[in-house]
């Protein structure tokens, strides 16, 4: 069992900045694919960024330009930097991950922007 533990969201202003951060209870580096995912109530969960194993990291097009995600596998954690941040970035953000023993799902963490 992999467990994915978020932290770093709460409240911010639009236009300011933050950086969730991620632990995996494994190496990463077995990881096919870590990132985020966003959550709106009543809505499915919306890509945010992906990182592949020895890829290049995807974004959604909301964040292309406002986000960055980043690994530390010495760590086991995978980051995810967002800037000019606007109130339709807020929701529950979800660390993912995929690798051998399937799909993998943190507890998420809330953000939310304030206008």
């Amino acid at each position: 069992q992999v467990h994915l533990v978020e932290s770093g969201g709460g409240l911010v202003q639009a236009g300011g900045s933050l950086r969730l951060s991620c632990v995996a209870s494994i190496s990463i580096s077995i990881m096919n694919t870590i990132g985020w995912y966003r959550q709106i109530p009543g809505k499915e969960r919306d890509v945010v960024a992906l990182s592949p194993f020895n890829g290049t990291p995807y974004y959604a097009d909301s964040v292309k330009g406002r986000g960055t995600i980043s690994t530390d596998e010495d760590r086991n954690m995978v980051y995810l930097e967002m800037n000019s941040l606007r109130p339709d970035d807020t929701g529950v953000y979800f660390c993912y991950a995929d690798n051998m023993w399937g799909q993998q799902w943190g507890q998420g963490t809330q953000v939310t922007v304030s206008s």
